[in-house]
């Protein structure tokens, strides 16, 4: 009898341990669950570093990829006369990009103080790119040398140092989960112009693996495979390696950039990304990207006036949560290594706003509609997922023509969030009825509220309230009970 209950034992741990094999295809992998961690968080920096921090240009183009500092390279060899004259009116004609490199020296680079600034935000985790489009690497890759046949990563090159090691020991030491974004092409690579094939069985599949097991990513954030089918870039297979042998294999999420054929697509096994996008809805695991500025590399052309307000960085986090999604925004650090004053400046005023209304972010589920809007015609939203020209804070703003924005949902368990980007002395959720006891709470502050059935209406009353006790603007109201 002994033996026939050992037997059912060992037969149970090899099914399941069979059951947690994933096939080398989108069927398969699609059954794998998004580790619950990331729709919990919320809120992420993304960090584009590289060699294209030494000219650190590009025009200032609302609304469009133009407007991408790291795209330097790319854009000169694409004869692009708004990085031309630029070029060589500064460096001449005959200075190669390549020589960039010997000026990125990441000098000042603090990974500690880096880490103190993105604690300081309230983000959750972070994404270096730990190689762009260029092929420059942020670790020392043997791939990056031998095929670019010259020091082509930070730590045999000019910073003589694994920037990408040292940031992520300093990051995961503040208690923040530690991601790559990883480019699957690059423009210029030899082997790549040469043999595309070779490319990605001899480069880039090796280079991955070695940033994977080295490094232990919790997000991957690919990109750089609209080249390609998913097939070509043995994409399935990869990923089948991810989610089943590497060291990362339960805890790792990754975005849907894996083929000309698959964004937007493998809902299971991918979350979908939104680039300066509308955005999507809770029915898919998704994530907005924005840089602060237009630019995700740091753009030495851009004004004050280019930069993200922190009000409106708020408004943009809270509309992006409430619509069941992340955000991850984007800083672009200095040559030398500094995180510019102005984008430390805005992710410490997000920080300080979210300690006091994190509890209406962090763990939260989308409610059965992500706003409250005034009375009149809604705004027409485009659904574009990249350069849609989508703004939430005019969505905020009253207009005579069309409805505006005047709350926000989220929710946790049974009680509602509204997160108000105006005051008003009456809050009118439409269409709601009140819970039998809900109570009324403004977040940060001990005053009780009072709520009340109007009709189909529910109605908060803030007109006792004095001024100073309650913030102008992105104040949240939690209706224990709610639900």
């Amino acid at each position: 009898m002994k033996k026939i209950h050992l037997l059912f034992v060992a037969l149970l741990t090899f099914g399941a341990a069979f059951a947690q094999t994933f096939q080398p295809n989108w069927a398969s992998l699609n059954t794998r669950k998004m580790p619950e961690w990331f729709q919990q968080d919320k809120f992420g920096i993304f960090i584009h570093w590289g060699v294209y921090a030494v000219p650190a240009y590009a025009p200032v183009i609302p609304n469009s990829g133009d407007s991408y500092a790291e795209w330097y390279w790319y854009r000169l060899q694409e004869k692009n006369s708004n990085f031309t004259a630029f070029h060589n009116k500064n460096y001449g004609a005959d200075f190669t990009y390549p020589q960039f490199e010997k000026q990125f020296k990441a000098e000042m680079f603090n990974p500690d103080q880096w880490a103190d600034v993105f604690k300081k935000s309230g983000a959750k985790y972070v994404v270096l790119t730990s190689k762009h489009h260029e092929g420059y690497c942020l670790w020392n890759s043997a791939e990056a040398d031998r095929d670019w046949n010259r020091p082509w990563n930070a730590v045999t090159g000019t910073p003589k140092r694994d920037l990408l090691g040292d940031l992520s020991t300093a990051v995961r030491k503040s208690g923040l989960k530690m991601g790559y974004y990883y480019s699957l092409y690059e423009w210029f690579n030899p082997l790549w112009l040469m043999d595309k094939k070779r490319y990605v069985s001899e480069h880039m599949i090796p280079q991955f693996k070695d940033l994977v097991t080295k490094y232990k990513p919790s997000v991957i954030f690919s990109d750089g495979e609209w080249e390609l089918s998913d097939t070509a870039w043995k994409s399935e297979e990869l990923l089948a390696w991810l989610f089943n042998e590497s060291p990362v294999a339960k805890e790792v999420v990754v975005d849907d950039r894996w083929g000309n054929n698959t964004r937007s697509k493998n809902t299971g096994a991918t979350y979908s990304t939104s680039e300066y996008g509308s955005g999507m809805d809770a029915s898919v695991t998704w994530e907005e990207s924005q840089g602060i500025g237009h630019s995700y590399g740091y753009n030495r052309n851009e004004k004050l006036e280019d930069y993200k307000s922190s009000h409106d960085l708020i408004l943009m986090l809270a509309d992006i949560v409430s619509r069941g999604g992340n955000l991850l925004l984007d800083i672009g650090p200095t040559a030398d290594g500094r995180i510019p004053v102005i984008m430390q400046q805005r992710l410490e005023d997000m920080g300080a706003w979210l300690q006091t209304n994190g509890e209406a972010i962090y763990g939260t589920k989308a409610y059965k509609q992500p706003y409250e809007w005034s009375e009149g015609k809604k705004p027409e939203k485009k659904g574009e997922a990249f350069m849609a020209g989508y703004s939430i804070a005019e969505m905020v703003k009253p207009k005579k023509e069309f409805a505006n924005v005047e709350a926000f949902f989220t929710t946790k368990g049974k009680d509602l969030f509204c997160i108000i980007p105006n005051y008003r002395p009456q809050i009118k959720l439409r269409n709601f009825k009140v819970a039998s006891g809900a109570s009324v709470s403004i977040l940060g502050s001990t005053k009780s509220l009072k709520i009340k059935q109007v009709g189909q209406d529910a109605i908060v009353d803030l007109s006792a309230l004095k001024p100073g006790e309650v913030a102008a603007e992105l104040f949240v109201l939690q209706i224990k009970n709610a639900l």
